[in-house]
């Protein structure tokens, strides 16, 4: 963008801001009278009980997700987005580089009829489909849970188990190391492969490095974003086709072009 692109849009944002203040000015002199305006009271964290989640600070929990009450996410671990970690009447464990997809729902229960509390514990590099819920259940280390699943109370996934996309796995549940369960109700199918047990380890690492690039993006602040608009907006009326055609080669602007450290594999392609 040259220097008559950014002071246009330097200007707009700055009478954007007098409009701000005047809208506030007015405001006073009505004596507090103004257009009311529906705010969203989501919040991504929130405390419940006396109980506030603890999440670590390389954790990527998105803008939609709810994270609620007694509730701990560890290292590199992601809650994507409308997923719902409710640690109310009990707690909820995620351990390290562990992903949580999109509107899944972790819950807990307070006892079952035997008066065995049942907590949600979650190990480590699991990954946990879209849309599956857990309930008062154990899924241990490198564990893969399928889209749609739902894992019922007193569950245990011990470790390299997998449950199938849209299965139901009833209370009590044990799962072995090393099978995969599937089915209404859930029932043992078979072993899982040399190859299908390092897909699991793979999805792991995977969404580690994804979530690091929705992290990256969702931290930005709005003029950065309306200024990248701009940029793709008046880049996009190139026809790239027709100019590699005449011989025209033109390079991605600064601005759209990511860190190499935002993928760990770049990074370490960059040191090798």
């Amino acid at each position: 963008m040259g220097s008559l692109g950014r002071a246009v849009y330097t200007l707009g944002n700055l009478i954007r801001v007098a409009g701000q203040g005047l809208d506030r000015l007015g405001s006073t002199l009505q004596g507090g009278h103004f257009i009311p305006e529906n705010i969203s009271r989501h919040r991504t964290l929130l405390k419940l009980y006396g109980k506030s989640p603890f999440v670590d600070k390389d954790a990527f929990i998105a803008p939609s997700a709810s994270v609620i009450g007694n509730v701990q996410v560890g290292q590199g671990s992601s809650i994507w987005y409308g997923a719902v970690l409710r640690g109310d009447v009990n707690s909820i464990s995620v351990g390290n580089g562990t992903n949580i997809q999109d509107n899944s729902l972790v819950h807990v229960a307070k006892s079952n009829v035997s008066g065995k509390e049942l907590p949600t514990i979650i190990g480590n590099n699991v990954t946990i489909g879209h849309s599956a819920v857990l309930h008062g259940c154990t899924i241990e280390d490198e564990a893969f849970i399928g889209m749609g699943a739902t894992l019922l109370d007193g569950v245990i996934a011990e470790k390299h188990s997998m449950v199938g996309a849209g299965s139901l796995v009833r209370q009590d549940t044990r799962i072995p190391f090393g099978e995969i369960w599937a089915g209404n109700p859930a029932e043992f199918l078979r072993k899982l492969t040399d190859e299908e047990i390092a897909f699991i380890s793979q999805s792991a690492i995977n969404y580690i490095n994804l979530a690091k690039v929705h992290a990256a993006e969702n931290a930005k602040p709005h003029e950065e974003i309306e200024f990248e608009k701009m940029l793709r907006k008046k880049f996009a009326r190139r026809d790239e086709e027709y100019e590699s055609m005449i011989g025209i080669v033109r390079e991605t602007p600064p601005e759209l072009i990511l860190p190499d450290d935002i993928l760990r594999e770049k990074s370490q392609k960059a040191v090798q």
